[in-house]
C-alpha cells in the first residue's frame, strides 16, 4: 500500500510506517503524485478534484479537518473514492479562540460580557460549545441554524435578521456552502452590513468566503459594524493588507490549531483508513500529547472582577494577541505561521488554583473546563 500525505499533518510520521508513505507540502500534491496511491491524507490546502485525482489510483481521502469544501465530494463519489473529515476534532479548539477573543474585546474595549448578546451563526459541533462558553460567562444568546431548525423545530433558534438585529457581538461558525437552501458563500454581503442594528462585532473563525471581503471593508469604513476580529480570509494566504489593517484581532487560520485538536484530527483520519483497507491499527491515538510548561495556573482574586479573573486562566492557555502580532509583523509568512504553530494546549489540560475568589468564578472555569485545585 502507498499512501500520499501533506508533510504538516501533525502526530502521523511513523504511525503508518510498515506501509508506503511519501510526504509532501500539501499544496504541492498533484497527480503524478498519486498515479500509483491507494490513499492520500491532506488538510484544507489540497484541493482533491477531478483534476488531481483523474486517473490515480486512489480510493480513499482523509481530511483532518472539519470542513471539506476542498474536497469534490460529488466527483469522489462518482468515482468510488471514500473520503471522510473530521468533525468536531478541534472544537474545542475554537471554543478557547472565541473565549480568548472575547474577553479580550471586552478588556479593550470597556464592557461587561454579562450585558452583552452574542448571535452564533451555525450551532454544529463548534458552534454549541461557544454556546455554552457564552452562556457561562453570563452572555445573552441567539442561536441561527436553518438545517437545525427544519430538522428540530425552532424552539430554541431566531431568524438571521433577529440576530442582525439585537446582538451586540456575532460569531459565525459554519461550513462554506457555494450553493443551494443553506449557501454561506458571501453570507455577510454589502446588503446584510446594511441591516445591522446595534454595530455589533464581527468574529469569523468557519471560512474567509462567508463574508465578502469589500463588503466587509466598507462596512468597517462606515461604521456599520464596530470591528471584526478574523481568522479567516478570502484568497488565503494572499489575504488583504487593507482589511488586515482596519480588523481589531487578526490571526493566520489557526482557531482550531490547539495541539488536542490536531491530534484529534489525526486520530480520526488514521483510524477511518485503517477501517477502510482493514488494517490492524485499531483506535490509535497519539502515545504523548505534549504538555505545557507550566501546567498549573495559580490566581489571586483579591481586588478583580470575576471575569478579571477567568480572562487571567483563559489567557494563561491562550493569548490572542500573540497570533496578531505574529500576523501584522509578518503578512508573507501567513503559511509558515500555520505550519510550523506553536504548542498550544486546551482548557482541560490545566488546573487553576485560585485564592479569594467566589464560587461563581469557580463554576464558570470548571464549565469551560479547566481543572481546579
Amino acid at each position: 500500500m502507498k499512501i500520499v500525505a501533506d508533510d504538516k499533518i501533525p502526530f502521523l510520521k511513523g504511525v503508518l510506517e510498515p506501509y508506503e508513505m511519501v510526504y509532501l507540502p500539501g499544496s504541492r500534491i498533484s497527480s503524478f503524485d498519486l498515479i500509483d496511491s491507494d490513499a492520500l491524507l491532506v488538510r484544507t490546502r489540497t484541493k482533491c478534484n477531478e483534476y488531481l485525482l483523474k486517473g490515480t489510483g486512489v480510493k480513499f481521502i482523509g481530511t483532518a479537518t472539519i470542513g471539506f469544501d476542498h474536497i469534490d465530494t460529488a466527483y469522489c463519489e462518482n468515482s468510488n473514492i471514500k473520503w471522510t473529515n473530521a468533525p468536531g476534532c478541534n472544537s474545542g479548539s475554537v471554543k478557547q479562540y472565541i473565549t480568548s477573543a472575547l474577553l479580550k474585546l471586552s478588556l479593550e474595549h470597556k464592557f461587561k460580557l454579562n450585558e452583552k448578546t452574542i448571535g452564533i451563526i451555525g450551532v454544529g459541533n463548534v458552534g454549541t460549545k461557544v454556546d455554552k462558553v457564552a452562556r457561562a460567562l453570563g452572555m445573552n444568546v441567539l442561536l441561527n441554524d436553518p438545517p437545525r431548525e427544519r430538522r428540530e423545530g425552532s424552539s430554541g433558534f431566531v431568524t438571521f435578521d433577529t440576530i442582525l438585529q439585537e446582538a451586540d457581538i456575532i460569531t459565525i461558525h459554519v461550513p462554506l456552502n457555494k450553493t443551494g437552501e443553506d449557501k454561506t458563500y458571501h453570507l455577510f454581503s454589502e446588503e446584510v452590513f446594511s441591516r445591522t442594528f446595534k454595530q455589533p462585532w464581527l468574529i469569523n473563525s468557519s471560512r474567509g468566503e462567508v463574508v465578502d471581503t469589500s463588503a466587509l471593508k466598507k462596512a468597517l469604513n462606515s461604521d456599520l459594524i464596530k470591528g471584526a476580529i478574523l481568522d479567516v480570509w478570502e484568497n488565503e494566504p494572499e489575504i488583504d493588507p487593507e482589511l488586515l489593517s482596519l480588523v481589531f484581532l487578526a490571526t493566520p487560520h489557526i482557531a482550531g490549531y490547539s495541539t488536542d485538536g490536531k491530534a484529534n484530527g489525526t486520530s480520526m483520519i488514521v483510524n477511518a483508513l485503517c477501517n477502510h483497507f482493514g488494517l490492524s491499527l485499531n483506535k490509535w491515538y497519539p502515545a504523548e500529547v505534549p504538555q505545557p510548561t507550566v501546567t498549573l495556573i495559580e490566581i489571586s482574586g483579591f481586588g478583580k472582577s470575576e471575569e478579571d479573573i477567568i480572562r487571567e486562566a483563559v489567557m494563561h492557555t491562550y493569548d490572542i494577541c500573540v497570533d496578531d502580532r505574529n500576523i501584522r509583523d509578518s503578512l508573507s509568512s501567513f503559511e509558515k505561521q500555520r505550519g510550523d504553530y506553536r504548542l498550544r494546549r486546551e482548557f482541560q489540560a490545566y488546573r487553576v488554583r485560585l485564592e479569594g475568589s467566589s464560587d461563581n468564578v469557580k463554576k464558570v472555569l470548571a464549565e469551560l473546563g479547566f481543572k481546579l485545585k
